[in-house]
């Protein structure tokens, strides 16, 4: 009986999608686009709908904005670069990156930003990958001078204003000191940013251009890009960013004139990506595949390996470890990660109900996409529901949960 479902027991996936439609009905959740599958077969789940307030119905093709899900998708544009050897993981990146040439460091991470003294080293392509390179959204350095002088040069993107174009990033980075030394600690997103900006420059494309041609086009990601344009607006939801005390729908972002309508002037490979339960199902299936996408090579088998498995040392990890724990309201398991491999989370210990070797990542927009090589397995969540509340992140927990007793072996 468990093969007619793929892998799953017939009554598993009807509990999941019972579990699914208790959050929509709960009135939290407009509506949410569920994939998994055990193979090539996906089994989709499409509910509710587009707006809190009723209308069009949620679809498997409805696009959603990947927001942080874009880490482990964009990295595979350095990762091909790796592959054909115009990138090598300990060459100093100032050949593309002059910007980031002779760094000063902050001698404390909360201290004045004039209170330095030069890096020990040059930055690596290897820091930058692993998300180690100094500068980073360090949530346990808030308040402090360098991270208030991220958010007020428009570094990050969520701010009022976009970011700016790539080079004019590149020259407000490179003023800051960093926070830390080369390849001392694991810090979030900017460095995912930067792997744009870099492989921009190592190709002389576009850093969307490079990733059509090598990863998306191969694998028929036909609605993954940085922006939705006029014609196919229809199919994306807004981002609705709920009210923490009173749980008012708030509209973070509108589909038609908003963020993600035009073409951006930064590319963010941190956080920039629509994309579709469909398109995410291809390249996860591709990473699980070891590379190849219906007989084609994407990438390598050891790149494959690289990106999925745990690059840091406990030294490095140690802030990870003690944000993911920490922030309670979102850790639907990101505390019991363990690892990071390249743009994205790598399970290095039993925590819940995933397996060891699980990898993926999760987007402050609330979606969620991992694979699991343990038990060949893709699964794909994408809500509108931003995480100002833990609405999302609750249902993200229930998904994995019932997924992983949906199992049949």
């Amino acid at each position: 009986m468990g093969q007619s479902n793929g892998g799953f027991s017939a009554a598993g996936l009807r509990r999941l999608r019972d579990v699914l439609a208790r959050h929509v009905d709960s009135g939290k959740i407009p509506g949410l686009v569920a994939l998994v599958s055990r193979g090539e077969e996906a089994h989709v789940e499409a509910i509710g709908t587009m707006r809190h307030d009723g209308g069009a119905p949620m679809r498997r093709d409805t696009i959603f904005r990947m927001a942080s899900t874009s880490k482990p998708v964009t990295m595979a544009a350095a990762m091909v670069l790796l592959d054909e050897c115009r990138l090598r993981l300990d060459d100093p990146v100032d050949t593309w990156l002059p910007e980031l040439a002779d760094r000063r460091v902050l001698k404390r991470i909360d201290g004045p930003l004039d209170d330095t003294v030069p890096a020990r080293r040059p930055i690596t392509v290897r820091d930058v990958l692993t998300s180690t390179f100094g500068l980073g959204m360090d949530m346990t350095a808030l308040g402090t001078p360098i991270m208030g002088e991220v958010f007020a040069r428009g570094l990050t993107p969520n701010l009022p204003v976009p970011m700016p174009e790539p080079d004019e990033w590149m020259r407000r980075l490179g003023e800051l000191p960093l926070m830390c030394q080369p390849g001392e600690r694991w810090q979030y997103h900017i460095s995912n940013d930067l792997v744009g900006v870099l492989v921009a420059r190592v190709t002389g494309q576009s850093f969307e251009e490079f990733l059509r041609e090598r990863v998306f086009g191969p694998l028929g990601m036909k609605d993954t890009a940085f922006h939705v344009p006029d014609d196919q607006i229809d199919r994306l939801p807004p981002l609705y960013a709920p009210d923490p005390q009173s749980g008012e729908f708030l509209v973070w972002d509108e589909s038609k004139g908003g963020r993600w309508n035009e073409p951006p002037v930064f590319q963010g490979g941190g956080g920039g990506l629509v994309s579709t339960a469909d398109d995410y199902h291809a390249y996860f299936r591709m990473l699980l595949n070891g590379g190849t996408h219906r007989g084609e090579r994407i990438l390598s088998r050891p790149a494959v390996e690289l990106m999925t498995t745990n690059r840091l040392t406990p030294e490095q990890n140690a802030a990870r470890d003690a944000l993911a724990r920490d922030s309670v309201h979102i850790s639907h398991g990101q505390g019991q990660h363990g690892g990071w491999g390249f743009g994205m989370a790598v399970r290095t210990y039993r925590g819940d109900y995933a397996s060891v070797g699980q990898f993926g990542w999760d987007g402050g927009s609330g979606s969620a996409t991992y694979a699991d090589p343990d038990k060949q397995l893709t699964g794909i969540l994408l809500t509108q529901v931003g995480a100002s509340t833990p609405d999302s992140m609750r249902l993200i927990h229930d998904f994995w949960t019932t997924l992983y007793q949906a199992i049949e072996d």
